[in-house]
């Protein structure tokens, strides 16, 4: 399979527009190295963190399975508060725990109201917000939500994509990421947003053969870096060491793109969405003509789509 590492530009003087205007367009991810991030790559330690929000409550992803599916739910939703959430995340073995002593934590914040609030770690966690500063490298008013996220070591969440751009900012721990072009989407055995391939590194290709056409992209972030996934691309994320990261969504197109009722940045824009129950409603007609028919008719919709809709210039 071919593999690409993912570049790394230090950023130790780039300004934001030099961002915009050499690294943004090219629509590709990008380790951003050297980013001012506040103080929380000093100070975040376990004890600080476990002080600093006290024993609020919070909802967590428990797994016994260090690969998370999301689509066959292998793990539970639990509530700890979040001083004693911390300390367990951090351990290798725990003497409390909810299904084994070795079982993994996931914490992904939600606003109040999962249903209805976006993430916002000022809100959420308004303490460690401010010793976090926000790369500023989008407009103001196309800020979307700013997910906290604790991982511990040896997790590794199922590939996705979303549909908005994002940085995601490693603030203590190592994270190695696995990313696959929206160009790809075809090999990636997609249900929804989501991928069926949980193993990335070796992966059933008997069940998933296509899965080797592939091209995947990978880096290592530790402490201090920044990753930029643009839109659309797929990621895979394993917490090489208990970690804790700050993900930053932005809107990048018009506002009245995005589904209203979205609150995690991962439902479809809403033209995508409708253009696809059209075609939904088209193969549903096809059904009407016997399986020969239904063959030849379907291939050429396929091909009016690929000349109408396909990037020739994809790089």
């Amino acid at each position: 399979r071919e593999q690409t590492v993912v570049p790394v530009v230090r950023l130790d003087g780039v300004t934001r527009e030099q961002f915009l205007r050499d690294i943004y367009p090219r629509r590709k991810p990008v380790v951003l190295k050297g980013m001012e991030l506040g103080t929380c790559t000093t100070k975040w330690t376990v004890d600080y963190l476990s002080q600093a929000e006290g024993s609020k409550e919070v909802k967590i992803h428990v797994s016994v399975a260090p690969q998370m599916d999301f689509l066959s739910k292998n793990f539970v939703y639990r509530t700890l508060p979040f001083d004693v959430f911390v300390r367990r995340a951090a351990e290798g073995k725990h003497k409390e725990y909810f299904l084994s002593e070795e079982e993994k934590y996931y914490l992904r914040s939600v606003g109040e109201d999962a249903r209805k609030d976006i993430a916002d770690i000022r809100k959420e966690f308004p303490v460690l917000a401010e010793d976090v500063q926000i790369p500023e490298y989008f407009e103001k008013e196309q800020f979307f939500s700013s997910v906290f996220r604790i991982s511990s070591a040896g997790l590794q969440l199922w590939t996705h994509y979303d549909v908005m751009d994002n940085f995601l900012i490693q603030i203590t721990g190592k994270k190695r990421v696995v990313l696959y072009s929206p160009r790809d989407a075809p090999y990636l055995y997609l249900s929804g947003t989501k991928s069926e391939v949980l193993d990335v590194d070796n992966p059933d290709l008997e069940k998933y053969p296509l899965f080797v056409r592939a091209k995947r992209y990978q880096c290592l972030l530790e402490a201090g870096d920044v990753l930029f996934i643009p839109a659309l691309w797929f990621h895979n994320v394993v917490s090489e060491e208990f970690g804790v990261a700050v993900n930053v969504f932005w809107k990048h197109l018009p506002a009245e793109s995005y589904d209203k009722s979205d609150t995690y940045g991962n439902k479809d824009p809403t033209a995508a969405s409708r253009a696809i129950q059209i075609l939904d409603r088209a193969l549903k007609t096809l059904e009407e003509l016997p399986e020969e028919y239904r063959d030849f008719y379907a291939r050429r919709m396929v091909l009016h789509i690929q000349k109408k809709a396909y990037r020739n210039d994809y790089g």
